[in-house]
């Protein structure tokens, strides 16, 4: 507020100063473009997930309706049930549960303290070794999966899960060591250090200073790891006979089936990657705090 001399009455008034509110307005238009992206981002994964879902519990005359209503009017969850009882679903899912579990542990296994060693020593060739890794992402899987698959055969582990395991073990390192090699460079080495002036060997430092405050970086690669081998098709098939994983069992057995059980097969490998991403949620809230709520 300024004043002014009022000439007529000789006392002085107050005149309002205007605000720009053009950078208030700037900053919430901002937050509403970021808004909306965000609600259209949710949108793209959540609307597959709900056709999927909502076609699985429909009955198979219900999915011939034109045009389909968003909620089914003939809920029924015999086709879900038909396709769980079908034989070797059950024993390809526990198949996957054991290779996606199994290659999560072998990957932070190697992949954790690689990370560390990139993200705290400096050695010769460090910056071509990092581009290195990412080689194996770049050949084809059938490169890496036939040339597996004789090898696996003259030693034994055709057919076995524990070779389905080292596949995927090599298709998720290399995202795995530089996801952990970023999240511990993000860990003050001071803490360690200090960790290491009070009686910590190095190991223990690692174990109990560095790998507690690395641990939502873990869980972000681990996430990544599982999903990419619960999904992984290509090799669990060529790798495989008898012994499929769930999505080498619905792509061999579902091509000719109904529409019907192709939707419920896709639900079925949908909902263990949704109930692992929401168990580990609360580490990669630890990391991001609020920004994913």
């Amino acid at each position: 507020m300024t004043s002014r001399p009022d000439t007529e009455h000789g006392t002085a008034t107050t005149a309002p100063i205007e605000v720009d509110k053009r950078p208030l307005r700037r900053h919430q238009f901002n937050r509403a473009l970021i808004q909306l992206a965000c609600i259209l981002i949710s949108l793209f994964m959540v609307v597959p997930i709900y056709l999927i879902t909502i076609s699985a519990f429909s009955t198979r005359q219900g999915l011939n309706e034109f045009p389909q209503p968003l909620w089914p009017k003939n809920f029924s969850t015999e086709t879900m049930a038909t396709f769980l009882n079908s034989t070797g679903i059950l024993a390809a899912t526990l198949n996957s549960l054991t290779v996606g579990i199994g290659t999560l542990v072998l990957a932070s296994l190697v992949g954790a303290p690689a990370g560390y060693a990139i993200a705290r020593f400096a050695f010769r060739g460090k910056d071509p070794y990092q581009l290195f890794l990412l080689f194996t992402r770049a050949l084809p899987i059938v490169v890496l999966s036939i040339p597996l698959a004789q090898v696996f055969l003259a030693t034994g582990l055709y057919d076995q899960p524990i070779g389905v395991i080292l596949l995927h073990t090599a298709l998720s390192l290399p995202t795995t060591i530089l996801i952990t090699s970023s999240v511990f460079l993000s860990v003050p080495i001071d803490a360690e250090e200090a960790a290491r002036i009070f009686g910590c060997t190095p190991v223990g430092a690692f174990l109990r200073v560095v790998l507690p405050l690395a641990l939502p970086g873990i869980a972000a690669s681990a996430i990544f790891t599982f999903v990419t081998s619960w999904n992984e098709v290509l090799g669990a098939t060529i790798l495989t006979f008898s012994n499929r994983t769930l999505p080498a069992q619905v792509l061999s057995t579902l091509g000719d089936s109904p529409v019907a059980f192709r939707f419920a097969g896709g639900l079925a490998m949908i909902i263990p990657s949704i109930i692992f991403i929401a168990i580990m949620r609360k580490y990669l809230l630890n990391m991001w705090g609020t920004t994913i709520r």
